[in-house]
């Protein structure tokens, strides 16, 4: 018997020291010892070996704009989307293909293969839409990236969001998302989370949507997204992002939020370096920092994973497609900080973000895919602790990036590697 690949010697997030043997794009073997020929050996060296990290909430469409047309001068969330707004029609087909490739190559550095990005639908020209389902295409060898319809001006308070989100999914656009607490009132936010919700039952999507991204306790469209899911039939398909009004709500009414959603199966996705940065920016002391319930909401059950939301755009100034620099922030503000929780913090941007995006293909198990990453770490906790090199990259069973301690080399057919570019304005 012998393989593509082995893997020789690594270390499993379970501890166990094991060879991985992988034949095409599939895991065929993970045992203490492989006496077996390869086309390829890795040799771990008792380093970490995981599973691909995952990102289930970003925005691909705005990502390396940092400066175009401006910077964020507040800090806040309103002027972000308000900066959006000014770039949005200074956005090219090629600028926003071109960005998204660069991030691309950039996450593929970092063990970064699946991704779920928003792309919004309120420019009627639907440009990014087009542009990312090229990337889509063009980055599928070694990237699962999703696409969410994003109506980010309102469903119903952009004129022509609604035709717009239809007219992106019949284009092929994986996911409904939907920003209720941004609609002209809380009546009309409630209308949209219905509506959103009944348009991805009729055509069989998940949803994925921006709700109560706002310091306002009063802003519960979460209640209204359990309750359609539960309605509908969508337990497991449907997440609520972000989530930051709950860091305020009153602790009687959360008690009885909180079983209502893990009743649903609505999973949640708070983005911690964006949350903490963008909420409580009207507060003094003491100061809110919009992290949601996590701790609270895994006691019962619900599904939560860490997400990157943003890097380099108008709501956000930094960001290095690390999705452990996320699982570190994620572990501080949610004091996240018994080994077991730590731990918990590596699965939530491996394994938990599989699950949220349905991607069962993925896993360090026999005849998962072929897609796996080699850090220079022992464990989980000292991945978090050090964010340290990934020494390799495997993805459907292909080496696509290598690193040593002084450089780094990419296996992409057809570019030049960007992932030592440094991104600046214009």
């Amino acid at each position: 018997m012998s393989f593509d690949i082995i893997v020789r010697g690594g270390t499993l997030p379970d501890g166990q020291l094991a060879d991985i043997g992988i034949r095409g794009e599939t895991i065929a073997a993970i045992e203490p010892r492989i006496d077996a020929e390869a086309g390829q050996i890795i040799d771990a060296a008792g380093n970490l070996v995981s599973p691909p990290f995952v990102d289930p909430h970003f925005h691909m469409d705005a990502t390396l704009s940092y400066g175009i047309p401006r910077i964020n001068a507040s800090g806040t969330l309103l002027e972000g989307i308000a900066l959006w707004g000014e770039l949005k029609p200074l956005l090219t087909h090629e600028a926003v293909k071109e960005r998204a490739l660069a991030y691309c190559d950039w996450a593929v550095s970092m063990g970064l293969l699946a991704i779920r990005t928003h792309v919004d639908v309120c420019d009627d020209r639907l440009l990014a839409v087009e542009a990312l389902l090229e990337v889509k295409r063009e980055i599928s060898p070694y990237i699962d990236l999703q696409l969410v319809a994003f109506p980010q001006d309102g469903f119903y308070r952009a004129p022509n969001a609604r035709e717009n989100t239809l007219r992106a999914l019949d284009m092929g656009v994986d996911v409904v998302g939907g920003i209720p607490h941004f609609e002209r009132t809380m009546e009309e936010g409630r209308r949209s989370v219905t509506e959103l919700c009944e348009i991805a039952a009729r055509r069989g999507l998940p949803v994925d949507m921006h709700c109560d991204e706002t310091d306002d306790p009063l802003s519960r469209h979460i209640e209204q997204l359990a309750y359609e899911t539960k309605r509908l039939g969508l337990a497991g398909r449907v997440t609520g992002s972000h989530l930051t009004s709950m860091h305020s709500m009153d602790n009687y009414y959360v008690s009885k939020l909180l079983p209502l959603i893990a009743e649903a199966g609505v999973s949640a996705i708070p983005n911690p370096l964006i949350n903490i940065m963008l909420q409580g920016r009207h507060d003094t002391f003491p100061k809110r920092r919009g992290l949601t319930r996590v701790k609270e909401m895994q006691a019962l059950g619900i599904r939560v994973g860490w997400g990157q939301d943003c890097v380099l755009d108008p709501w956000y100034s930094l960001g290095t497609a690390d999705m452990l620099d996320v699982a570190f922030m994620g572990l501080h503000v949610a004091q996240m900080s018994s080994p077991a929780e730590m731990r918990k913090c590596f699965d939530m941007v491996t394994g938990i973000n599989a699950e949220i995006m349905g991607l069962d293909h993925l896993g360090l198990r026999v005849g998962k895919r072929a897609s796996l990453v080699v850090l220079d770490a022992g464990d989980p906790i000292e991945a978090i602790r050090l964010r340290p090199e990934r020494l390799c990259v495997i993805a459907r069973g292909k080496v696509v990036a290598q690193r040593t301690k002084q450089e780094t080399k990419l296996f992409i057919a057809g570019r030049p590697p960007a992932v030592n570019r440094r991104h600046r304005a214009g």
